[in-house]
Formats: C-alpha cells, structure tokens, sequence
C-alpha cells in the first residue's frame, strides 16, 4: 500500500500522547464518565475513532494517523487505506526480522516495534479496539517468491487482560490463505513467561512464538522469522493452511476494520 512519509521509531509503539492533538484541546469536554464535573454536558466526541472513520472523511493515503479510543485517549496507528476498500486499522506487521517477536507477557501487552517497520501494537490497545461493536479481521501474507494470500474473518475481538486476552473469532469467510485460526477461537493468549494453553508444556516456548494458542497452533504468525522453508517444525511464520509447518513468510499484516 501507498504511504506516508510520516513515520518515525516508536519504543514502545502505540504509546499514547497524554498531551493530546489539536483536536482534542479544541474538545476539552472529552472525558470518561466518572471524571467529568456534574455540571459539565456529555458531548459526542468528534474525533477519528478508527480507520475507518478516518477514510469516510476523506483521508485516503495509508500512513499512520491518530485515531481515539473509546476514553477519547488518543493512539498512533497504521492505516491501510488500499486494501479491500480501504479503513483498516493494522495491529501486526512483520516484514524483514528486523524486530524480536518472542517477547514476554508485559511486552505484548504495551506493544513494541517501529513506525518504520515491524510492530505489535499491544493486547490493550487491540483490546480497546474491539471492545464495542463488530470489527472484522483480515491477515495478509506474501511468501518470498512475492506470493500473496489473504483470509478474512466475520468478526473479531480480543478480550482484556483479566481474560488473558482470549480471541473472540466470528466465521471464517474467504481467503487463498485458507482458514488456521479457527482452530485458535476462544482460548487464552500465551507468552514465554505466561502458560494460558492447553497443552503439557508451554506452546509459546515451544514454537518460539506469542499467540492464542490451544494444543498448540495451525497458526503462528508471531514465531521466529525465518526466511521461508525450514526444516525446525512449526516454530516459524507458520499458517498452516496456506504453505504448512515448514514455511515461514516473508511478510504479514493482521488488520481489522468496522463490520
């Protein structure tokens, strides 16, 4: 997708501006239910709330933009605004190796990356993205014979912490890619140093990786980068449906959009 040339390395990424955006100082009454004076009127907030939002006003270049989450905090996301009509907010993106993915509880849940390249936006942002209302999940991959594949998905939301951040999927719906995260629906997100599968050992360990993982995966777009086919078993960018256990991809976005 076309972007903007507005990018900058984020630690970690997705960290909100306490400061706000001209927008939010030009709404100062943007404020959560138990914090706002009892004199002061509840007035909808204008700002972007997605990606979506953003391209129905007519921003139309992928970059990454500010949008508010549902306390009117304001987040710095990428924006794909190309893709299947465009208004994706992405949440993964992995592209060359260039950034760790096997990181530990804390650091998925803040999230970690650059603007400039790879990243995981974090479990509580995704959280509070999903949180109202029915988004729709999409997973682009491309292998490193410039292949691309996709798979789409009815609905998806990522529950909050207190729910180790289990996946909530809606039906798969089309995709080249085939369908390896079915299989993953509602059950716990796991890292290295916290054990939510179902499995004896612990799977993130195991395959390297971060993910909602069940006994274990058909699905690991958080393992080891690896540069296509390999001969270690399942602890690559593996989606098992499209090019198996033994494949890892060159390139992934997982990205999500109002239904």
């Amino acid at each position: 997708m076309d972007r903007e040339e507005n990018a900058a390395p984020l630690e970690p990424l997705g960290r909100q501006d306490h400061q706000g955006s001209r927008e939010t100082r030009r709404n100062p009454i943007c404020v959560t239910q138990g914090s706002r004076p009892a004199a002061t009127p509840r007035v909808p907030f204008p700002g972007p709330r997605t990606c979506k939002d953003l391209r129905d006003r007519g921003h139309f270049l992928s970059g990454w933009h500010t949008i508010y989450l549902p306390d009117c905090r304001p987040l710095t996301v990428l924006c794909d605004m190309d893709t299947d009509g465009g208004g994706w907010t992405v949440f993964q993106r992995r592209m060359d190796g260039s950034v760790d993915f096997y990181r530990d509880w804390a650091a998925y849940k803040q999230g970690f990356g650059s603007q400039l390249g790879e990243f995981w936006l974090g479990n509580d942002n995704i959280h509070a993205l999903t949180a109202r209302g029915t988004s729709e999940l999409r997973v682009d991959l491309v292998d490193f014979e410039d292949n691309h594949q996709f798979a789409t998905y009815r609905s998806f939301q990522m529950a909050g912490e207190a729910e180790k951040y289990r996946l909530v999927l809606g039906a798969f719906v089309e995709g080249s890619a085939g369908d390896s995260l079915t299989y993953h629906n509602n059950h716990s997100f796991s890292t290295k140093d916290q054990d939510n599968d179902q499995a004896a050992e612990n799977c993130a360990v195991q395959y390297q990786g971060a993910w909602w993982y069940f006994t274990c995966h058909l699905s690991n777009l958080n393992g080891r980068y690896l540069r296509g086919a390999h001969d270690s078993f399942a602890n690559g960018m593996n989606w098992n449906s499209g090019k198996g256990y033994h494949y890892s991809y060159r390139v992934s976005e997982m990205k999500l959009r109002p239904a």
